[in-house]
């Protein structure tokens, strides 16, 4: 039998039918899914956080080689990690989604399955959202949070003499691509980093304390790589930055042979797709960061500077000025 929009639609109301599961209904949304639109009520003293997000087939994904469940996963995830670089708490997302009909039945199933699992780690419930018939995946998601009225991290808000802190290691998920394209599955023992690119984890809690804290004074998720998303939190800021680049901290590659042909700092300034934290925090009050927070690592890996320049310094304290060659879909 044909399979419609309405069969379409309803496996997906029924998969994230989050008012039949005891303890995932969030306070704030009157009317979800199923109407022309949602109805939502945002809590007094609050302020509404609003963020979208593309993930095709082709660009952030490819058919033959991320599993449906994985797709299901990080195109909310990904989504919430901007709820997240503000500090703030997601509370429901829109799910714009495309495919062929082919894609309906067993592939749609396993990217459900996917889905629901984001939906209850991240505690962000469907809203509503849009189907179609195409001939490539084509996903759209958009995620609505909140965060206490005047705690929202911005980028702009760096000043020279801060300090730069990530969290995580960065070029972990870029090299996990990098393995998946080889063929490399997550029960290789390269897996940590191809599970990172799969099913990355928003760094949620950290975003959240940071921002209750008030210890960060600008900052932003990594998704397209540090030189880039650096260079843009600088430009809001309207500053500059030096690195060093020892302090930066890389993936953990297994060794082989092949691992000494890896420049793991390159990785770690231009892969994309970590989602993990890039922060900014006054001199007086690093002392209240830790170096880990929940399992990821805190890092300092340099300093925010009056010069509209961006520096990396080497390992024999050459400098450079540092170039952004992160993800750049156009």
């Amino acid at each position: 039998m044909k399979t419609g929009e309405d069969q379409v639609v309803q496996k997906i109301a029924k998969a994230l039918a989050v008012k039949r599961r005891a303890g995932l209904a969030r306070a704030g949304l009157v009317l979800g899914a199923g109407d022309d639109a949602a109805l939502v009520v945002p809590r007094p003293g609050y302020q509404a956080i609003l963020t979208c997000d593309w993930f095709l087939e082709g660009s952030h994904f490819l058919r033959d080689k991320h599993p449906p469940d994985s797709i299901g996963w990080k195109c909310l995830a990904r989504a919430v990690s901007d709820i997240a670089a503000m500090g703030g708490e997601p509370k429901h997302f829109l799910l714009s989604l495309a495919l062929p009909e082919t894609h309906t039945g067993s592939w749609l199933d396993r990217f459900l399955r996917g889905l629901v699992r984001a939906e209850r780690r991240l505690s962000c419930q469907l809203a509503g959202g849009d189907t179609t018939r195409s001939d490539k995946i084509l996903i759209n998601v958009t995620v609505v949070g909140e965060i206490r009225e005047g705690h929202a991290v911005l980028r702009s808000g760096s000043k020279p003499g801060d300090l730069i802190f990530v969290s995580g290691r960065l070029g972990e998920a870029e090299l996990g691509l990098r393995w998946l394209r080889q063929g490399r599955t997550a029960r290789h023992r390269e897996s940590a980093c191809i599970k990172k690119h799969l099913y990355p984890a928003p760094r949620l809690a950290l975003g959240q304390w940071l921002a209750e804290k008030r210890f960060a004074t600008a900052m932003m998720d990594l998704s397209d790589g540090l030189s880039t998303d650096l260079s843009r939190l600088c430009a809001a800021s309207g500053v500059g930055a030096r690195l060093k680049a020892d302090k930066i901290p890389t993936a953990q590659a297994p060794v082989t042979k092949k691992r000494s042909q890896l420049n793991l700092v390159d990785l770690a300034l231009n892969g994309g797709d970590d989602y993990e934290l890039l922060f900014t925090v006054r001199p007086t009050k690093a002392r209240h960061i830790p170096s880990a927070f929940r399992g990821p690592l805190l890092s300092c890996i340099g300093e925010i500077r009056r010069e509209r320049q961006l520096v990396l310094i080497g390992s024999e304290g050459r400098e450079e000025t540092l170039v952004s060659r992160g993800w750049d879909p156009f």
